[in-house]
C-alpha cells in the first residue's frame, strides 16, 4: 500500500505529530462529513471519531487538544471523561465502559493515512 492508493487518505506527516500528542481533522469521507482525532504515542498512532459516546459532542477543549494534562488519556472537554489511548475505553466519567469509535489508520512512507476498510471492532488492540 502506498500513500497514492485510492483506498487511503493522507492526513499528515508522522513527524508533524508531537509525542505524545493529538490532532483533529474535519473532512468528507465517502460523501459524508467525518470529524476524527489522531493520537501519537511513541511510534504508534491511534484514530477515533471525534464524538463522546455519552452525548455525541466533540471531545477537544481547544483545537488539536484531546489529551488530559498528563498526556496519558483522551479527555472529553465537557464531562472530563477519560479514555485510554490504545483502545478508546472510557475509564472515568458518565460513559464508563463505553468506547470511542475507532477508525482504521496506518503509517505509510512516513505519512499517517486513513484507510477505507471498516473500523476496528471494539476492544481491538493494534499490534506493536
Amino acid at each position: 500500500m502506498n500513500p497514492d492508493d485510492a483506498s487511503v487518505l493522507v492526513l499528515c506527516d508522522f513527524d508533524e505529530l508531537p509525542d505524545p500528542g493529538s490532532r483533529g481533522f474535519r473532512l468528507e469521507r465517502m460523501g459524508e462529513p467525518l470529524e476524527l482525532l489522531i493520537v501519537r504515542r511513541e511510534e504508534r498512532v491511534f484514530a477515533y471519531r471525534n464524538s463522546c459516546p455519552h452525548t455525541g459532542i466533540n471531545l477537544e477543549w481547544q483545537p488539536d487538544r484531546f489529551l488530559d494534562i498528563s498526556l496519558s488519556f483522551i479527555q472529553c472537554s465537557t464531562h472530563g471523561a477519560l479514555f485510554r489511548i490504545d483502545d478508546g475505553l472510557c475509564l472515568r466519567g458518565p460513559c464508563v465502559g463505553q468506547r470511542l469509535t475507532p477508525l482504521k489508520i496506518g503509517l505509510v512512507g512516513g505519512k499517517v493515512v486513513l484507510m477505507d476498510e471498516p473500523a476496528r471492532p471494539p476492544g481491538y488492540q493494534p499490534s506493536a
